[in-house]
């Protein structure tokens, strides 16, 4: 029976949430972890320079895992796949537009595209298309899957109440006092099984004016381009609703650190390319050399004039 009465929780958000149509899991590694068990994947190929999250997923389910290489513009190399094996293809930071995708599709009879970094462009048709939310949103939990495969078992619920300290207290205190209890609520998804996305995610993800993030994020990476493009190495497109402006430096290592002291906060998105790859491959420079630079909609044109002085001070 229902509960009548008592204090007041969260409101109940009734706006169109993007991504209506795919599956609700619970985190992006367990959309693959989802492929891999309906679709009975035994064989895939990676991507070298890629989070080791979705490595360790395939070693988890006994996958047999092989990997390529990217080009200068985030292109996978070409591979002649095996019979029974797929390919996954990481759209790095949006910048694989909708028609390279397709003819990637078209190319490889088994494929799955991780949207990760483009959470604004639509799912591609014939493929395994995934998305994460935790990215782009404030949000405990969440990703959205793609398929035409289902498992044929009941899927659990999340619950994330207990993982909104962090978001809270973020909200009203400094990113640094609750940085150990990020990491931490990033380290539980390591082991968390595969589950349907959290009842307060989906709630929180229906409170959500997408266009106005798109259009936010959109206008923040324009301008970064605009006044940044010269000194980036990367050939970049514009990209609608973006992740981050990748910006490719050879002494990002010094500027990251410059930037730290004056707390703004640039990753290495994946440090585990750093011990995986040789110091003289495209991967091993892209992950050190790379500063993803902030872009959502958080901020405008103002934010982003202090960032770049920052940038460019000596």
């Amino acid at each position: 029976m229902n509960e009548i009465g008592g204090y007041m929780e969260l409101e109940y958000y009734h706006l169109p949430m993007l991504h209506e149509a795919a599956i609700a899991l619970n985190c992006g590694r367990n959309c693959l972890a989802y492929l891999l068990e309906a679709r009975k994947i035994s064989k895939i190929a990676l991507p070298y320079f890629l989070c080791d999250a979705v490595r360790n997923v395939c070693y988890l389910y006994g996958v047999e895992v092989r990997y390529y290489h990217i080009t200068e513009e985030f292109i996978p190399e070409y591979i002649v796949l095996e019979p029974g094996e797929w390919i996954y293809v990481v759209n790095y930071y949006g910048q694989l537009t909708t028609q390279q995708l397709m003819l990637l599709s078209d190319q490889y009879e088994h494929i799955i595209v991780d949207q990760a970094h483009a959470y604004f462009m639509p799912p591609v048709i014939g493929a395994d298309t995934l998305y994460t939310c935790r990215k782009f949103f404030g949000v405990p939990d969440g990703a959205f899957l793609y398929t035409d495969s289902f498992l044929n078992r009941e899927l659990a619920v999340d619950k994330s109440f207990e993982r909104m300290k962090v978001l809270l207290g973020r909200f009203e205190e400094s990113a640094s006092e609750f940085y150990k209890e990020y990491v931490n609520n990033e380290q539980h998804f390591d082991s968390e099984p595969v589950k349907q996305m959290s009842k307060l995610t989906n709630n929180l993800l229906h409170s959500i004016d997408y266009t106005e993030v798109k259009r936010q994020r959109s206008e923040n990476y324009a301008y970064l381009a605009e006044k940044l493009g010269t000194l980036n190495s990367l050939t970049l497109r514009n990209v609608q609703g973006a992740y981050a402006y990748p910006l490719l430096l050879q002494n990002a290592s010094v500027i990251r650190e410059r930037l730290i002291k004056e707390k703004v906060y640039i990753p290495i998105l994946w440090p585990n390319v750093l011990k995986d790859s040789a110091g003289n491959t495209l991967e091993y420079h892209l992950a050190k050399n790379i500063l993803p630079l902030p872009c959502d909609q958080r901020y405008d044109k103002k934010d982003m004039d202090y960032f770049i002085r920052l940038l460019l001070s000596d």
